[in-house]
């Protein structure tokens, strides 16, 4: 009697019938969420607990579906070991460019009037990015797959790298323009009460009631976030060169490459949705079409306070520029 052959063995059937050795990202994070689309109900509790009620109805109830999220791929393919080890670099150069412009004593030489903008625009912009830092935690608890999950939560450690040089320059600029700059609670006055962050403000806590991961996302990822930085880490960016503040253009271009980053994993995940699902095309356009006017209308209200600058720019043409920033991104992950 003839031998069987011996069976050829799959090699990490977790990634499915490849025949081939993951990568070290597919390793850490493919089907790591055990609870996804798990019945009775996605964690070992009573299925009619309060956090089981809530996955299956924001989670897996979602408007936005598709048959196997599994499918989505960070473009950047980060894990965690290679998160951090990029953004200690980039924490590094970061510093570099702080020793600089502090050994050239470079904010004793910044107008007051100028110091005045910063106060009321750039500042509290602290407390927006806290918001798309808890959001984007959100939608990472909430992804149906741990590949959504990590860039969502990488996505958090971004927002919370640019709040942190902010914080580091109403430090800096304090002990130079005056200690009010680095008291917190004068700068949530402005957030709270400036006429100018009110519309932002709107759009930003309405943004922590979006549940539905799915529309979180979308008004996170291809709306407010977008908008923002494009009005901050584009149109601000030109304004602080325009007035001499070389050091927060710097800062500001320097977290761009983090904005860049997360519009690369967005689009690839909003075109994975529409590929695996033509029913999401107007899901997602909905969402859309509800999450911009707010967003606008939070430009709308942050970019009268530019005028106030010593080089003042065209109010009309930030607003174009953060519009044309929008349309271009929009059109990247739409067609």
């Amino acid at each position: 009697m003839t031998a069987a052959a011996p069976r050829r063995l799959k090699t990490w059937s977790v990634i499915g019938d490849t025949r081939r050795k993951p990568t070290e990202y597919e390793a850490v994070t493919g089907n790591f969420h055990y609870h996804f689309n798990r019945t009775p109900a996605p964690f070992d509790l009573d299925p009619n607990s309060d956090i089981n009620q809530w996955y299956l109805k924001h989670r897996e109830g979602s408007a936005l579906q598709a048959p196997d999220w599994e499918g989505f791929r960070d473009p950047a393919a980060l894990n965690y070991r290679r998160y951090i080890a990029l953004q200690h670099e980039r924490e590094v150069y970061a510093e570099g460019v702080v020793d600089h412009y502090e050994a050239l004593d470079h904010d004793a030489k910044l107008d007051p009037q100028w110091v005045s903008v910063l106060e009321r625009v750039y500042l509290p912009a602290r407390f927006a990015f806290h918001v798309l830092q808890i959001t984007s935690l959100y939608v990472g608890q909430l992804g149906p797959s741990a590949y959504i999950t990590n860039a969502a939560f990488f996505g958090a450690a971004d927002e919370l790298r640019a709040l942190q040089w902010i914080a580091y320059r109403a430090k800096s600029l304090s002990l130079t323009h005056g200690t009010q700059l680095a008291n917190t609670e004068a700068t949530r006055r402005i957030w709270e009460l400036d006429d100018a962050w009110q519309p932002a403000r709107e759009v930003l806590e309405r943004l922590l009631l979006a549940y539905d991961w799915g529309e979180a996302f979308t008004a996170l990822n291809l709306v407010v976030k977008p908008t923002l930085d494009a009005l901050f880490k584009e149109a601000f960016v030109d304004l602080a060169s325009a007035n001499g503040d070389a050091l927060t253009a710097a800062l500001l271009q320097e977290s761009r490459v983090d904005t860049t980053r997360s519009q690369a994993w967005s689009t690839a995940l909003a075109r994975y949705a529409l590929a695996q699902n033509p029913n999401n095309r107007a899901v997602i356009d909905g969402w859309a079409a509800r999450w911009q006017p707010l967003a606008d209308r939070a430009v709308d209200g942050l970019v009268v306070a530019f005028a106030d600058a010593p080089a003042s720019v065209d109010v009309a043409a930030v607003r174009n520029r953060v519009a044309a920033s929008v349309t271009a991104f929009t059109e990247s992950w739409s067609l």
